[in-house]
């Protein structure tokens, strides 16, 4: 169980996917200039996550492995995470219209996010158990919707503040996001 804690923590602060392993910046940037946008796109994130982080475990152990057809782990993946979030976008298109058209292009973009794709290359390579790797998926996504969700509570802020001309719009957004990276890197020394 302890070291179940220390996986969790390290997945969402220490190995945070967005702010020490970079992975996932396109939907961090464009999805984080309104909160409500934001949140949405941390429980979508959250949801394929983790269901793409445990059905590519089982597909890699018992079928990919099984047969010898490890060098599909690609295609395999893609096209799990590729279902999910067209699952996602049809549920989310008819509970939540609002939320749908706030994520806009951002919500397909799931199906390219190189975070989904990496936690699940991670937990396979890294050869977690089952139990680890429902753990470190839904670790990494809490962890991928904390900085979402703080990035996106400091840009509001920043639009209230005077920013100068050459710094405003996607450059204060890249120093943001660099400050708030060297911020998780405090984390470093914890477990």
């Amino acid at each position: 169980m302890g070291d179940l804690i220390v996986l969790a923590i390290s997945c969402i602060l220490i190995n945070n996917i967005l702010l020490a392993q970079f992975l996932g910046n396109c939907p961090f940037l464009g999805t984080s200039k309104k909160m409500e946008t934001a949140v949405g796109m941390a429980m979508a994130v959250v949801f394929v996550l983790v269901m793409a982080g445990v059905i590519t475990w089982v597909t890699n152990t018992y079928f990919l492995q099984k047969l010898g057809l490890e060098y599909l782990r690609t295609v395999a993946f893609i096209l799990v995470i590729a279902s999910l979030v067209q699952f996602v976008e049809m549920f989310l298109k008819k509970s939540i219209p609002a939320l749908y058209a706030g994520l806009g292009i951002f919500l397909p973009l799931i199906t390219t996010n190189c975070a989904v794709m990496g936690v699940c290359l991670i937990n396979i390579n890294e050869e977690y158990n089952f139990l680890q790797a429902l753990v470190a998926s839904f670790s990494y996504a809490v962890g991928f919707g904390l900085a979402l969700i703080l990035f996106a509570g400091v840009r509001e802020r920043i639009l209230l503040a005077r920013v100068p001309r050459p710094l405003q719009d996607t450059a204060i957004a890249l120093v943001t996001a660099g400050i708030l990276s060297l911020t998780f890197m405090a984390f470093k020394g914890m477990v």
